[in-house]
């Protein structure tokens, strides 16, 4: 588990923390099986992962990561940290529209 949030983690979470965004409860650096995931919220079953300029070499780890949480039911969103830097309020729109998605 990382102990450092980047900034554009602390200010997504600031959005998400303490059922601030649509009244959904998320968890930050949330453990499921071997991977800690960003954000979760286990009531809607979404995965909500912040990417960095590291995760431009991670794309085969990371599809296997998100087809095994999709095994699990659970849908990921990757938002990268400039999006949440410069536009928050199109990366939360993005989650809303995932969320409609799902059901």
């Amino acid at each position: 588990m990382r102990k450092n949030p980047t900034a554009a983690e602390k200010k997504l979470w600031e959005e998400l923390k303490e059922k601030r965004f649509d009244g959904l409860k998320f968890r930050n650096q949330h453990p499921v099986f071997r991977y800690i995931l960003d954000f979760y919220c286990h009531e809607k079953k979404l995965a909500i992962e912040v990417d960095g300029d590291i995760h431009i070499n991670q794309k085969e780890t990371d599809a296997y990561r998100e087809d095994y949480l999709k095994s699990l039911g659970i849908v990921t969103v990757r938002v990268k940290n400039i999006d949440i830097e410069d536009r928050i309020e199109e990366v939360l729109i993005r989650i809303r529209s995932e969320l409609r998605d799902l059901y």
